[in-house]
C-alpha cells in the first residue's frame, strides 16, 4: 500500500460528507462496536459505530445506512476508539531522522500528528530548511504542522549561525498552509524589553491571525510572567515545577508538559492538575526532544500519555491532554483531535488505557500501522545540494588550529573553564591553572579532568573559531566531533589530543556533518548526517544502531556519562546560564558578553 496521503480540505469534501451520513452514498470504511473515547465530553460510550468517507468522519452512531458493496468493515470488537495523538511541540531534528523517517517511526506509536517547531534546521539552511521539512511532510499519513522559528540565531552578536529569521520571513510564512503559528519565544527578556524585532514577529502573527507560542523559561512567576503572555503568547512548555505550570493556567496559557528524551518534567508538573483538580483543559502533553532510542524502546506521545497516567491523571483526560487540547490550543478541532463528524479520520485501537500503545493506527481513513509495524511504504525523498552540503569549512583544520598559546614557559596561568553536570543544561563558570610547555601553549590534562573544546563557523566558510576548555566528561584520551551544536549547530570538537581533534573534525567535514570519535588517529565510531548535518535519512534502527556505537567509543575514551553527546551539544548554546562557547569566544551568559579564556 501507498504511504501517499491524499488530503482534501472539510470545505471541499463537506457535501460528500453529508450525503454518506444520511445514507445518499456508501462509506469507504466503517468502524463497528468499539468502546469510543468521547474527548469533547470525557465519556467511554461502549458499542460505537463510525463511518469514513474521503478521509473524514461522517457518522458517528448507527451506520447501518451507510454501508455498501465496496464498503470496508474493520470490527473493534474489544478494542478502545481513541482519536489520534498529536505532539503539541517538537523540534524533528533532535530525533536525527528526516521526517519521513521519523513519521515511520512514530505513526505506529499512535501519533497521526505534529506541531514542528524546525529551528534547528532553520539555524542551518534558513527559510529553506523550514520549507524542506513541510514540503517533506506534505504528502505523509502523519499530519506535519509547523510553527514557525522565531529566534534564529539564538544569540545575535554572540554567535554566527547559517541564517536569520525577520519579521518579513515570518509575515511571507504565516501564508503557508502548513504554518500555524510563531515557534517559541524563547528571548522572553527581549518581550519584557518590547524588542521590535522580537514584537514586529509577533504582530506579523497575529496579523495572520495565528498562535504565538512561548517559551518562558524563568522562575519568575510575578508581573514579568503577565507581561509576556500579555501581548499574545498563549502558551509554554518550559515548567518544570507544578507551581510553574498552574501559574501560567491561571493566566490563560496552555501549560504544555514535557516528557521527552532529555526533559522529564511530567513527574513535577502533572500536580498542577492531580494536586489541584483544577480544569485539565488547557494542558497539553508534549516532547520537545525525542531521541532514536527513546522512540524504539518507550514510544512517542503515547509514552506520554502512560506516564502522565502513572502519575495519577486519569486515563481519559490524559488522552485529552494529547488530543483535543493540543488541537484546541492551535485552532486547529475543525480538523483534528476528536472522534466525531467532519474531522480527519485518525483513530487508534487501543485494548488498555493504562498502556496506551494502539494495536491498529488508522490515519485518513486508512489502517497504516499494525502491532507497531508500518503497513504502507513512503516514497523515497531526495535532498538538494544545499541541504547535503552544508559543512563549509574555510579550509580543513590542522593541528596548529588547536594549538592554546597562553604565556611563558613554567609560569602558571589561570583561564575559564565550562563545568558540566550530567543531566543539567546549566554549565558552572569556574577556573582552573595550568602550566604552560616550553612554546607556552597548555593542554588538556586527564589529571584535571580538562580537555580542550573548539567551535569552528561551518555555514559560510568564515574560518571564525573559538578554543577554550571543559571539565566533567573524564575523557582520557582521543577527541569526538559533533555537527548537532546547539542552536547555530557549528563544528563543535572536544578532546584530549589535538591531533584526534584535527582527524575529528575534518572527517566530519567530508561526511557532511554528524558525530565521531576518534582515537590515536582512527575513527572508532561515526554517525553520519548528511542533511544539514542534523539528519539522516536512513531509518531510526539503523540510525540508533550507529548512536549505541558511538556511546561504547566515548566509553573508550573514558567518559562515563550516560549522554554525553547531549552534553555536549549544549556547549554551544549562549542562552542557557553560566559559560559557553560559541565560534567567536567564550560567553558569560549571565553578563551575555564574551570573556577571554586567560584571566592570568
Amino acid at each position: 500500500m501507498s504511504g501517499q496521503a491524499t488530503r482534501q480540505p472539510l470545505y471541499e469534501v463537506g457535501r460528500e460528507l453529508v450525503a454518506c451520513a444520511t445514507g445518499k452514498v456508501p462509506a469507504d470504511v466503517v468502524i463497528r462496536t468499539g468502546r469510543l473515547v468521547n474527548v469533547i465530553t470525557g465519556e467511554i460510550l461502549d458499542g460505537m459505530d463510525v463511518a469514513v468517507r474521503l478521509g473524514r468522519i461522517a457518522l458517528v452512531g448507527d451506520v447501518s445506512l451507510c454501508i455498501g458493496k465496496d464498503t470496508k468493515v474493520i470490527d473493534a470488537e474489544g478494542f478502545y476508539l481513541v482519536p489520534g495523538f498529536l505532539d503539541g511541540h517538537l523540534h524533528i531534528e533532535s530525533s536525527m531522522v528526516t521526517v519521513s523517517q521519523f513519521a515511520r517511526a512514530v505513526l505506529p506509536c499512535g501519533t497521526t500528528a505534529v506541531f514542528m517547531d524546525p529551528h534547528e534546521i532553520a539555524n542551518v539552511l534558513g527559510m529553506d530548511g523550514i520549507r524542506l521539512m513541510i514540503e517533506e511532510g506534505r504528502n505523509l499519513p502523519l499530519k506535519v504542522y509547523a510553527t514557525m522559528p522565531s529566534c534564529v540565531p539564538a544569540a545575535p552578536g554572540l554567535e554566527d549561525a547559517g541564517a536569520k529569521i525577520t519579521p518579513s520571513d515570518v509575515r511571507c510564512a504565516m501564508a503557508w498552509d502548513e504554518v500555524v503559528g510563531l515557534g517559541e519565544m524563547m528571548n522572553f527578556p527581549g518581550v519584557l524589553a518590547r524588542d521590535e524585532d522580537v514584537m514586529s514577529k509577533i504582530t506579523e502573527t497575529l496579523k495572520a491571525g495565528k498562535v504565538v507560542t512561548g517559551h518562558y523559561a524563568s522562575p519568575d512567576l510575578g508581573p514579568n510572567l503577565s507581561a509576556y503572555a500579555s501581548c499574545g503568547i498563549i502558551s509554554d512548555h518550559e515548567s518544570v515545577t507544578w507551581q510553574e505550570s498552574l501559574a501560567k493556567l491561571r493566566l490563560g496559557m496552555y501549560a504544555k508538559l514535557r516528557e521527552g528524551s532529555g526533559w522529564r518534567d511530567i513527574k513535577a508538573t502533572v500536580k498542577s492538575y492531580t494536586e489541584t483538580g483544577v480544569d485539565p483543559r488547557r494542558i497539553v502533553l508534549v516532547t520537545d526532544d525525542v531521541h532514536p532510542d527513546t522512540l524504539l524502546t518507550l514510544g512517542h506521545v503515547n509514552h506520554v500519555v502512560r506516564r502522565a497516567i502513572e502519575e495519577g491523571t486519569p486515563p481519559v483526560v490524559a488522552i485529552q491532554m494529547a488530543t483535543i487540547n493540543a488541537a484546541e490550543c492551535f485552532g486547529m478541532s475543525c480538523d483534528l483531535g476528536s472522534i466525531t463528524p467532519g474531522k480527519f479520520a485518525d483513530i487508534l485501537f487501543i485494548r488498555d488505557l493504562a498502556d496506551p500503545r494502539p494495536e491498529k493506527v488508522m490515519a485518513d481513513g486508512e489502517i497504516v500501522a499494525e502491532n507497531g509495524r508500518m503497513l504502507v511504504e513512503f516514497p523515497r525523498q531526495t535532498y538538494p545540494e544545499y541541504a547535503t552540503g552544508s559543512v563549509c569549512l574555510a579550509r580543513p583544520v590542522i593541528r596548529d588550529d588547536f594549538s592554546v598559546k597562553a604565556g611563558v614557559s613554567g609560569k602558571n596561568v589561570r583561564i575559564r573553564v565550562i563545568q558540566v553536570t550530567e543531566g543539567q543544561a546549566v554549565t558552572k563558570h569556574i577556573e582552573a591553572e595550568l602550566t604552560p610547555d616550553g612554546n607556552g601553549e597548555i593542554h588538556a590534562s586527564r589529571d584535571e579532568d580538562l580537555a580542550k573544546v573548539a567551535v569552528i563557523e561551518r555555514h559560510k566558510a568564515t574560518g571564525t573559531m573559538a578554543l577554550g576548555f571543559v571539565k566533567g566528561f573524564g575523557l582520557q584520551s582521543g577527541a569526538v566531533a559533533s555537527t548537532v551544536a546547539h542552536d547555530s549547530h557549528n563544528l563543535l570538537v572536544v578532546g584530549m589530543d589535538d591531533g584526534d581533534m584535527v582527524v575529528a573534525a575534518n572527517t566530519l567535514a567530508e561526511a557532511g556533518g554528524g558525530m565521531v570519535v576518534v582515537k590515536d588517529g582512527k575513527v572508532l565510531a561515526i554517525l553520519p548526517l548528511p542533511i544539514a548535518g542534523l539528519m539522516s535519512d536512513e531509518p531510526v534502527e539503523e540510525v540508533q544502531s550507529n548512536v549505541d556505537r558511538l556511546a561504547q567509543a566515548w566509553k573508550a575514551l573514558g567518559c562515563q556519562l550516560a549522554s554525553p553527546f547531549m552534553t555536549m551539544a549544549l556547549l554551544s548554546l549562549p542562552v542557557i546560564p553560566e559559560l559557553r562557547i560559541t565560534n567567536r569566544g567564550l560567553v558569560d551568559v549571565t553578563e551575555f558578553r564574551h570573556v577571554p579564556l586567560v584571566i592570568g
